[in-house]
């Protein structure tokens, strides 16, 4: 049994857990306060969310990120992770992502497996990513963290990106909008967006020989499988979440990739990786009204290389290191392979 820690912030990181779980060798539980899908077939524990109380020192004084004391939802969460592990044993527990349900895992001898892009140097992720036995790094090794000690990059696997659409075949017919006009998609998704419904209209307005297609954010509502509407656009706009990073990637399209403020600069650093490659054009803020002609030119005439962040094989890369690691003797060393 594998237990997987799903945070609930967006969508990418159920995405990921579910796309590897897909390879796992044997049962995998997911943790989470998330609504569980109606297609998920496996375990799910279902976690209290955070509630409505104002917390108290939620840092522990800067050496965690999130304890708050005397938090009725925090100490049921805790509790109820807690007791999982205690009565099903799981072999493994991946964190995907919080320190504190990787350290409790860790606390009650259970080997960790976790792993995020960004600035992670704070006493408190430098505590969770020592414990790991594993990290799970979904960006490709060509492209790594600058600043992770050796010891972390010594027992990291690089999968590159994980999309539930690798191996998924494009539609046959994938014409979107007018024939006299390009299209672009704007994936804005489930976690927040630094961009406001007034940028949007007046980067219509700015580029009448484009025609504009919305998934999520203050303009259109999210679609389940926005799938065909990625593979007919010319150009894709995205933030740089993990996720919808590695579906332009399976989509193979141009994209155009505006980082959104997120806590460890998360989403800045897979800009940064995705400017040193060429992969992507990339701008830290939204542009103005004037800029987005030349902008979609540009773009939409990038050759699409992302191959390089994603070869499609990352979810099963994963999946055998967990099941390798679940089916690991006690007191054995683990081995990530290359």
């Amino acid at each position: 049994m594998i237990g997987y820690y799903v945070h609930h912030q967006g969508r990418g990181h159920l995405h990921r857990a579910r796309c590897i779980a897909a390879h796992v060798q044997g049962p995998v539980t997911i943790l989470s306060s998330l609504p569980k899908p109606q297609a998920w077939t496996g375990g799910w524990v279902s976690l209290p969310p955070d509630g409505d109380h104002a917390p108290v020192d939620p840092t522990a004084r800067g050496r965690l990120h999130w304890v708050p004391l005397h938090h009725p939802e925090h100490r049921e969460r805790m509790g109820t992770i807690a007791e999982w592990i205690r009565q099903e044993r799981p072999a493994l527990f991946v964190s995907d992502v919080s320190v504190e349900a990787a350290t409790l895992a860790r606390l009650m001898g259970t080997p960790v497996v976790v792993a995020m892009r960004g600035d992670r140097g704070d006493e408190a992720h430098r505590l969770a990513y020592d414990l790991a036995d594993a990290l799970i790094a979904p960006w490709p090794q060509s492209l790594p963290e600058p600043d992770w000690p050796a010891r972390w990059h010594a027992k990291a696997l690089h999968t590159g990106g994980i999309s539930r659409y690798d191996g998924r075949p494009r539609p046959l017919c994938v014409s979107g909008g007018p024939s006299s006009r390009k299209e672009v998609v704007v994936m804005l998704g489930a976690g927040g967006a630094d961009v406001t419904d007034r940028q949007l209209a007046e980067a219509v307005r700015a580029t009448p020989d484009w025609s504009w297609t919305f998934l999520g954010g203050p303009r259109a509502d999210w679609i389940d499988d926005p799938w065909p509407v990625l593979c007919r656009a010319d150009v894709i706009i995205t933030h740089a979440g993990q996720n919808a990073v590695a579906e332009c990637a399976a989509a193979r399209v141009p994209a155009i990739v505006i980082p959104q403020d997120r806590p460890h600069g998360e989403q800045h650093a897979t800009g940064r990786a995705l400017r040193a490659a060429g992969l992507a054009t990339v701008r830290d803020s939204w542009p103005p009204p004037h800029a987005w002609t030349g902008l979609l030119v540009e773009a939409a005439a990038r050759e699409a290389r992302w191959e390089r962040w994603s070869p499609g094989d990352g979810a099963q890369r994963a999946a055998r290191l967990l099941s390798d690691l679940a089916l690991r003797p006690p007191g054995r060393s683990a081995c990530v392979p290359r």
